[in-house]
């Protein structure tokens, strides 16, 4: 904990603090003009689209797909997938937090020509409501949901309440021709990413879509879950993704897969891409 957090930390809250965005824009060798709109905040680290991304998307998605970005934040990650499946597919963008929901709706409708982004301000949880979660400073730029771990310990002291749903029961009633198309999901919960494979299971084993898990293992680790179960219990072929930069899928080079073998006894890797048997995402020897 940094001494600037302390009063927070003793309850003293902060009034919210709210930044501004920049749109960019990016030229692709393939797919041309890309806007992007960039979060100010100072906590936030520069955010690109290239056409490597999309291209390695691309070797698992076709026009018309459809794709969940769960735990989107800005919109950064969901715009390749978007681009990658076309303005006839769909990318359904969740995230609870309002204060870079308004960057990620902005994103959402800055590529109309080539894109179909369905931003939803709701977090994916088990059962519908309202919960607390935390955040590392007063504009709510890094955080999420830390229950059963010591503030102390998680270190976010900034409190906020979201709205949860239950993410098949809502696709069910609000998109019921998109769940057919469904091809990919990405999910970035911070921890929640066990509780997220056991709230989709059904998705999951009907439309069988390629998995990308940013998986928090210090959290899972101190809320004393273990992801292997909901991991095993998937007939799908796992994989540790090797990067060379802050997000997957930058570049075709700078990503490597390489098989996990759960029962190894070895700690599970962070970034796991999560293939169904016949996937034709390629793994590296």
């Amino acid at each position: 904990m940094k001494l600037r957090d302390l009063p927070r930390a003793l309850g003293r809250e902060q009034a919210p603090r709210e930044y501004p965005h920049a749109v960019e824009t990016f030229v692709l060798p393939t797919d041309g003009e890309v806007r992007l709109a960039r979060w100010l905040h100072p906590a936030e680290t520069a955010k690109f689209v290239t056409q490597g991304s999309v291209d390695a998307l691309r070797s698992f998605l076709s026009q018309g797909d459809v794709a969940i970005d769960i735990g989107a934040h800005t919109g950064d990650s969901t715009i390749p997938i978007a681009l990658a499946v076309g303005r006839r597919g769909s990318v359904f963008a969740l995230e609870p937090n309002p204060y870079v929901f308004k960057v990620l709706a902005i994103n959402a409708g800055l590529n109309p020509d080539t894109t179909h982004i369905v931003p939803l301000m709701f977090a994916a949880m088990p059962d519908d409501g309202e919960f607390e979660f935390e955040y590392s400073d007063s504009g709510y730029c890094n955080g999420g949901r830390h229950q059963g771990i010591s503030r102390w310990a998680h270190g976010h002291f900034s409190k906020l309440r979201v709205a949860g749903r239950n993410l098949s029961a809502y696709l069910r009633v609000h998109a019921p021709d998109a769940l057919p198309g469904l091809r990919y999901v990405k999910i970035d919960t911070e921890g929640y990413e066990a509780a997220f494979l056991r709230g989709a299971s059904r998705i999951i084993e009907r439309d069988r879509p390629v998995i990308f898990g940013e998986f928090s293992t210090v959290w899972l680790q101190r809320r004393g879950e273990d992801v292997r179960a909901p991991l095993a219990a998937l007939d799908y072929d796992i994989s540790a993704l090797r990067v060379e930069r802050s997000r997957p899928w930058m570049a075709p080079d700078t990503v490597h897969a390489f098989p996990v073998d759960l029962d190894a006894g070895e700690p599970i890797p962070s970034n796991l891409l999560l293939s169904p048997r016949s996937s034709p995402v390629r793994q590296t020897d």
